[in-house]
């Protein structure tokens, strides 16, 4: 009686094990309709917010100033200006069908799979993809980010059988975080460590696996809905801060502009395409020049000056300074930097690497400013160096009116330094 009920329990079970399969293979063998993709808004016709403009561009120049974090009201077109940012980045060579977007040449930006193919010998294939630009939502786990190992496969098989996280997918690209100030700070923090070290290692089990994780970390939040530490304040190359438009011709024409984006964006893509070539053309120029840039001794010894009159912490902002410094001077076009080219882009490098004062009402920028003004401007250092003259002869004369007296004073034959009696008795 008992074997025949476990047959039919059996022969309940194989049917349903049976459609489970066909229901797989028929999944896999539906082929995906081809879907054009919605263009973003383009970035040459984002109004106003210059200074935020201006850092994007920059950590494109040269990825290794450490990203940039824009904090401002909602509304002011920061995931926007992201989103649209990759639209000016050039197609990278990648090996097909990798999740880590391998390069099929250089040997720092292969992932495991195609470095062990490499190594064998094997002649990588190659195809040209869009730069990647990466999400990472406020839900996500660590494992979701960095990755996770198939526990199972590699005790039961031997190998290491990974998953790639979102560190994975933005690898060569971009990595934007919206709402970063309410991520958790763990996470942030090994988002961070991965972005300034370029490598992604994932432990689980004794195992470990190690990939290139190289990209431009972006984040972007609310500053009304809360802050970051310093600690990882520090660790954002450059800190933008951006306000609604006041000016009524810059409003007015960026929602005609966002109206006709919305009607119809591929037209409207196709309007200004000329507009985007042209910027992305000066991108990939300004990559290739950054190299030659040169920077004058003189000029590093004021950027570590005030850097220390300012107690700026560590010396990542004297780093990003003369990096951006650099990037700038290549993305216009020149060879040499200059102080002006350093006035441009000192405050979005330290303002957010200076001790905050709830009670004072100058922001970090406009001291940073200030203190570059002085230090620079001619006019400011003569007068600075008259009055400190003045103060000094005003020292020399009190003191050699009070040792004159004193002198005067003091008996005859008596040692000095000795006590001359109370004043005014002889």
């Amino acid at each position: 009686m008992q074997s025949l009920q476990g047959q039919r329990a059996l022969t309940a079970v194989r049917p349903c094990r049976q459609r489970r399969a066909l229901l797989v293979r028929a999944s896999t063998a539906v082929t995906a309709k081809p879907t054009t993709k919605k263009p973003a808004f383009p970035f040459v016709r984002i109004q106003g917010q210059e200074e935020m403009k201006l850092a994007l561009l920059l950590n494109v120049v040269d990825p290794n100033i450490g990203g940039v974090l824009i904090m401002g009201d909602r509304g002011t077109a920061k995931s926007v200006a992201v989103r649209a940012l990759v639209d000016l980045l050039p197609e990278i060579d990648v090996v097909p069908d990798d999740p880590f977007n391998s390069s099929p040449t250089d040997v720092k930006l292969m992932g495991p799979d195609v470095l062990e193919r490499w190594k064998k010998g094997e002649r990588l294939p190659s195809t040209r993809a869009r730069t990647p630009l990466v999400e990472l939502p406020l839900g996500a786990t660590e494992d979701r980010i960095c990755g996770t190992i198939d526990i199972e496969k590699a005790l039961t098989q031997g190998v290491k059988a990974y998953e790639p996280g979102l560190l994975a997918k933005a690898n060569r690209g971009i990595l934007y975080v919206d709402e970063v100030n309410l991520l958790d700070d763990g996470l942030v923090d090994v988002v961070l460590d991965s972005s300034a070290s370029g490598v992604n290692t994932v432990e689980r089990e004794g195992i470990s696996i190690l990939h290139p994780a190289r990209f431009i970390m972006i984040g972007s939040g609310n500053p009304a809905e809360g802050e970051l530490r310093p600690q990882l304040l520090d660790r954002f190359g450059m800190s933008v801060n951006v306000a609604t438009l006041q000016d009524s011709k810059q409003r007015t024409q960026l929602v005609l502009d966002r109206m006709a984006y919305e009607a119809d964006p591929d037209a409207f893509a196709a309007s200004i395409a000329a507009d985007q070539k042209k910027l992305t053309d000066q991108l990939e120029a300004a990559r290739n020049r950054l190299k030659s840039v040169r920077i004058k001794d003189d000029i590093q010894v004021l950027i570590s000056d005030i850097c220390s009159r300012l107690d700026v912490d560590g010396l990542r902002g004297d780093i990003v300074i003369n990096r951006a410094a650099k990037a700038l001077v290549a993305f216009e076009g020149r060879s040499e930097v200059t102080v002006a080219d350093v006035e441009r882009i000192i405050p979005s490098c330290l303002n957010h690497r200076l001790r905050k004062d709830p009670l004072d009402p100058i922001d970090n920028g406009t001291k940073v400013q200030i203190l570059f003004k002085r230090m620079t401007d001619p006019e400011v250092i003569k007068r600075e160096e008259e009055m400190a003259r003045r103060k000094a002869e005003a020292e020399a004369k009190a003191k050699a009116s009070g040792g004159s007296a004193a002198g005067a004073n003091r008996a005859a034959g008596a040692k000095a330094g000795a006590w001359g009696g109370l004043p005014g008795r002889k």
